[in-house]
């Protein structure tokens, strides 16, 4: 189903939701909505109507944010861990893959002629690692404040958003792509993600749990937001 408004074309969703859901996606702003399967069309558009304003700024912002030109895994390339910036190296030699930091430089030991592919999916997976290791640290410190335990944490690719949660289940999904970015943001993503065990909305109750433990979290997401992104490109 799909809902023209003004010069906007909506997706919209019914599911066995308890909650209306909006979401802007990139990279073009796409819109979506998920409704309760009992939902009329009607209240569907007057919710859409109410988030217009919203729905502009998002789309306006995610159209206007810097993005960073595709890499090509070469040398002296510019890659990102924990937001500072790395001059990449590649080391060509027979044995396994690895990666490494050494002052300014990022090394990446390849076997020759490992593609431009290959090299991609082992950084990968070394950021990927990044994550995994600070994630349990950060766990202990905010599962007790919030007063909820995930059941479990991923990290993996996800093309439109920085995280996500599942409340029912207990499991929390994080973006990969945040072991490039300052440490202050992946702590407020998780923190968000946890809230949601809560609030599975963003509603007052949310708001009110994210301002009494994280006072900052506002200037921690308008960071991450403002930072150059990737190709295939996220907010929050």
């Amino acid at each position: 189903m799909f809902l023209e408004l003004a010069d906007l074309h909506i997706q919209v969703t019914r599911k066995a939701v308890r909650h209306v859901t909006l979401s802007v996606n990139p990279p073009e702003g796409n819109v979506r909505i998920t409704a309760p399967a009992w939902m009329e069309a009607e209240s569907i558009r007057l919710f859409a109507i109410n988030k217009l304003g919203w729905i502009r700024r998002e789309q306006n912002r995610m159209r206007a944010q810097e993005r960073e030109t595709p890499r090509e895994y070469l040398n002296d390339e510019s890659h990102y861990v924990w937001g500072r910036r790395y001059l990449l190296r590649i080391i060509e030699r027979e044995a396994a893959p690895n990666v490494s930091l050494q002052g300014r430089h990022l090394l990446l030991a390849v076997r020759p002629g490992t593609d431009t592919a290959k090299r991609e999916a082992i950084l990968y997976d070394w950021y990927r690692a990044r994550m995994r290791q600070a994630i349990p640290g950060l766990l202990a410190q905010w599962q007790p404040r919030v007063g909820r335990t995930a059941r479990r944490v991923f990290v993996q690719r996800m093309k439109t958003k920085w995280g996500s949660c599942h409340p029912v289940r207990g499991n929390i999904r994080l973006n990969s792509e945040l072991a490039r970015k300052p440490p202050q943001c992946m702590e407020y993503v998780l923190l968000h993600e946890l809230v949601h065990l809560r609030e599975a909305t963003h509603g007052e109750a949310f708001l009110r749990w994210m301002d009494q433990l994280m006072p900052s979290w506002r200037d921690r997401r308008d960071e991450l937001n403002r930072l150059p992104v990737r190709s295939e490109h996220w907010r929050y």
